[in-house]
Parts: C-alpha cells; sequence; structure tokens
C-alpha cells in the first residue's frame, strides 16, 4: 500500500437532508458555509442517486455495496442478514473502525452495525440491551414466520416513535454534538498502524422538526415547533391541510435543523485540520435520501421516488478526484466500492470477514477508477451492471427500490382512520415501486398506481408525467427498468397484500417482551 496515501475515511451521511437545501448545490440561504467551504476542495456530485428512499435499506446498500431486493433489508424484513459489510472487511484487515448515529435504523437489532468495532446509537429510548434482546428476537421470529403481523409492526413502530420522543419536549436536545464528541474520541484513540473507518450519521433533518434556538431564531424566526404539521402522516393521509405559510415555517424549522448539523460538522472538520489529519483523511459527505414539504402533495420521504427524494447530496474529497462539479451519473452503493479502492483492500483477498460473502471490490463501481461505470468489463456483474450493459442507447442508469411501505401504511390508516377518511385500494401508500433513472429521463413502475416517466432535462420538478410511447428517451429508460427488473426477479405489477386477517400474532410474544413494550408506551 501506498503510504502516501489517505489512510483514514470519515463517512458522513447528513439522514433526510435533500440537496436544494444546501449552499454546495445553489441554496440562496447561508445554511451550510462548513460544506460550501468544503466543496471549494471536494468533488460535488450533481446526479448521485440513492438506491431507496428511505434509511434502512440505503444505508444496507452504502455497506454492502448491493440493492435493497440483493441485501433484503427493508420494511418486510428489517434486519441485514448473511452479509459480510464494509466494516467487517475493513476491521479484518486492521483498520480501526466505528460507527456513531443517532438513527434508530442503525442499530445492533437490524444488523448495521456488523463490523464495526466501536458503534452508539445514542438511542436512550431503547437501550443496546433492548436492541440485541428479547424484543430483537420476536421481532426477526414473527417476519421469519410470517410477513410482519401484527406484533412486528407494533416493534418497527418503536423507531419513528422513539425518535419523536426524542426529538420533541423534553427530549429536544440535538445528540449530533454528542456524535461529534464521540467520532473525536475514536479517531483520538485510534492506535491502528493501517487507519481508521469512522461512519457517522446525524439526525437532525428527520421530522420532527424541534432545532437549537440560536439556528431556529435564525432560520424561522417567531416559529414556534410546536404550532406546525411535524406528522407527515397527517398531511398525507388528507387529515390535515397546510398552507403556503405554514409550509414557509416548516422549511425554516427543517434549514435550521441542516445548519446545526453544517456547525457540529465545521467542529470535526477543524478539529481533523488541527490534528494534522485532515490531509489523510477521505471525506465523504452524502444524505441517504430527501424530504418533500408538499412538493407532489406529499410530505416526508414515503410512497415515492421523486427527484427530492433520490438525487441526493454527494461531496467527495480525495487527491484522484478534482476539486470541481460532476454532472455524471452516480449510485450511491458506488461508495461501497470506492472506499474498498481508497483504502487498498479487496473483499476477495481477506480470509475472515464474517458469516457471509462479501462483494468483491469491482473498479467499475470505484469513484476513483479509470474503468468507472465502464460496466461491459465487470467481472460478475450486478443487476444494476447486466441492465446497462445490456442497453439498447448510450445513456447510463441508476436504480431505486421500494418495497411496500408497511411501517408509514399503518400510520397513514391510523390517522385516516382517526379522521374519518378511508383510503381507497389505489392510494400511493399502497404501491411498490422502482425506478431506472438517467440524466436526462426517469421511469418509475408501480404495481398500484399510474406508471410515471418524465424528462428530467425539460422537466426537472418531475411535474408532467410523459408517455414513453411519446418520448423516445423516457421509453429507453422503462427498457432499463425492465433489464434490471428482471436481473432481480421480476417486475412489480402485480398488487401485494398484508394478510390482515390473520391471528394477533402479539399472542405469540413471550411476557418480557409484552412488559419492555408496555414500558415504552406501545401496548396498554
Amino acid at each position: 500500500m501506498d503510504r502516501t496515501r489517505p489512510s483514514n475515511v470519515l463517512f458522513v451521511v447528513l439522514d433526510t437532508v435533500r440537496k436544494d437545501h444546501l449552499g454546495p448545490y445553489g441554496y440562496e440561504r447561508e445554511t451550510t458555509p462548513t460544506l460550501s467551504d468544503f466543496a471549494t476542495e471536494a468533488t460535488v456530485f450533481e446526479s448521485a442517486v440513492a438506491p431507496a428512499p428511505w434509511t434502512l435499506p440505503v444505508h444496507a446498500s452504502l455497506f454492502t455495496g448491493r440493492y435493497p431486493s440483493q441485501h433484503g433489508a427493508d420494511q418486510g424484513s428489517p434486519y441485514l442478514e448473511d452479509a459480510t459489510t464494509l466494516a467487517s472487511v475493513l476491521s479484518a484487515v486492521g483498520y480501526d473502525t466505528a460507527c456513531y448515529s443517532s438513527n434508530a435504523w442503525i442499530t445492533p437489532y437490524t444488523g448495521l452495525t456488523d463490523g464495526f468495532d466501536d458503534h452508539d446509537s445514542f438511542f436512550e429510548v431503547l437501550p443496546r440491551d433492548v436492541l440485541s434482546g428479547p424484543l430483537a428476537s420476536a421481532w426477526q421470529a414473527v417476519n421469519d414466520n410470517a410477513y410482519l403481523r401484527d406484533l412486528a409492526s407494533t416493534i418497527v413502530h418503536i423507531g419513528a416513535k422513539a425518535h419523536a420522543k426524542l426529538a420533541s419536549g423534553d427530549g429536544a436536545d440535538s445528540k449530533t454534538p454528542s456524535v461529534i464528541d464521540r467520532t473525536k474520541s475514536f479517531i483520538d484513540d485510534s492506535e491502528s498502524e493501517r487507519g481508521w473507518f469512522a461512519f457517522v450519521n446525524l439526525m437532525d433533518a428527520h421530522l420532527p422538526y424541534y432545532p437549537p434556538e440560536e439556528y431556529r431564531e435564525e432560520f424561522a424566526p417567531g416559529v414556534d415547533p410546536d404550532d406546525v404539521c411535524q406528522n407527515s402522516k397527517e398531511y398525507n393521509s388528507g387529515a390535515r391541510d397546510i398552507d403556503d405559510e405554514e409550509w414557509a415555517d416548516i422549511r425554516g424549522l427543517y434549514d435550521a435543523e441542516i445548519a446545526h448539523m453544517d456547525a457540529e460538522l465545521g467542529r470535526l472538520f477543524d478539529w481533523l485540520r488541527e490534528t494534522g489529519q485532515w490531509e489523510e483523511t477521505t471525506v465523504v459527505v452524502a444524505a441517504d435520501h430527501g424530504e418533500l414539504h408538499g412538493e407532489h402533495g406529499l410530505y416526508g420521504h414515503e410512497f415515492a421516488l421523486y427527484d427530492e427524494l433520490v438525487n441526493v447530496p454527494l461531496v467527495v474529497k480525495h487527491p484522484d478526484l478534482e476539486a470541481d462539479r460532476r454532472d455524471d451519473l452516480v449510485e450511491l452503493l458506488d461508495c461501497y466500492h470506492t472506499l474498498l479502492d481508497v483504502l487498498d483492500v479487496d473483499p476477495d483477498a481477506v480470509a475472515e470477514t464474517g458469516d457471509g460473502d462479501a462483494v468483491a471490490y469491482d473498479p467499475t463501481r470505484s469513484l476513483l477508477s479509470s474503468e468507472y461505470r465502464a460496466f461491459d468489463g465487470a467481472a460478475d456483474p450486478d443487476p444494476g451492471q447486466r441492465a446497462v450493459r445490456e442497453r439498447d442507447d448510450d445513456a447510463d442508469y441508476a436504480f431505486v427500490e421500494y418495497a411496500q411501505p408497511v411501517i408509514e401504511l399503518h400510520h397513514l390508516e391510523e390517522k385516516a382512520s382517526e379522521a374519518g377518511i378511508e383510503l381507497g385500494d389505489d392510494h400511493r401508500a399502497y404501491s411498490r415501486l422502482r425506478a431506472a433513472r438517467s440524466t436526462d429521463a426517469k421511469y418509475v413502475r408501480a404495481d398500484r398506481i399510474s406508471d410515471e416517466g418524465f424528462r428530467l432535462d425539460d422537466d426537472p420538478r418531475e411535474e408532467t408525467p410523459v408517455d414513453p410511447a411519446d418520448d423516445e428517451r423516457v421509453a429507453a429508460t422503462e427498457r432499463a427498468l425492465a433489464r434490471f427488473e428482471n436481473a432481480v426477479g421480476g417486475a412489480w405489477d402485480v398488487p401485494t397484500e398484508t394478510d390482515a386477517d390473520e391471528a394477533d400474532a402479539l399472542a405469540e410474544a413471550d411476557e418480557e417482551t409484552r412488559d419492555r413494550l408496555r414500558e415504552l408506551g406501545y401496548l396498554e
């Protein structure tokens, strides 16, 4: 290994941050002075595409280099199983590895922390003994025997509800300063001769928005977070309306949360410079997905694959990448191979990397490689590579998957029921979605609502659907999606049903699990 190359990696995910609210992407408000400065010495990617619109499957893809339908971590089976992670590989060859987050999904009970030498979710409502104890066991047992029955549905609600408890009222203090402090301590204590890999997820911009007062007064002066709609399901179900003034207040609170994260990130960046570690550290800053604030009649990050959700920010600092902007297509799962390349590690050469098989390093998916996305040269092509190399045009494509959103659907139905609203079978919340996206077109296939095609070059806000019969670029994108669907086992074009008539699976839970659910407030 060339010791003049960066030996450390800092990977930061700004959870739920859309790129058009960031300075490097032209936002007019000064939400991100740290990131704007960082962008002057890094590569800013304009067309980075997430493999899903929510945390769990995206992080599983980042850590395994696989698409959601390959790694299987999604709402029907919300844990990563039998997969060797990037952290496992790096730890096996001597890197110190750590993961710090305040996101309920990045915890031992989902398997996303597998392979990290140290990790902390900073999620006091769900302490580690719960996440790896009887609660997680009951969840997994039920999922293994039936599709997210009532008990599993109850348990997966804990992540969202616990976050709401942490982020509002007495629990409103941000966990981000603690995450940054813990990351600094890990780096300071690292004694590995190879280097370190620190993964950080900052959660402030996820609903509900309760930014620290100093940032609230700057970006949302006079706005009381308790006076605006903080529950996306109320709006998406039709139970709650939001006017333009309230949307402006919501976006102000969102900007304040982003500004707080940016300031804390600046504290970490400054410390790395002061301690002489900045030059030897590759830094990746991305979002796992974005957020909708009324666009397309939606709030939050469920029930859709619009670009506000899946065309995410990605900014990377590495000496092999020019300090510039790039418009070419990038997929977030390419980060897995890029970091293997950065640290000169190939899982195939690692004897002991865990219980499963790690995806081998592929230069056609490394941002540092001259072969990047030249998929004809891929030795063992994945579904996306196969769909691109079999193309009948010269475009590149990224692919996105969204399985039936069981958790959000349950919450949506609760809010609709409380308001006396009946959701029709054709409501978009019941749909599974897949999309193919190039730099100038997108096609979204759904199993319960109409498919949608868009010309992103002419209609970047995706306001006017285009029939593929009327546009060859959209038609080519639909064909690319069909090839991807074929590679992952077939199209989602027949609506699925969750079995609501099965017996209450809560009866299968042991008393210890019931007691824990009662303590957390999810059972009477």
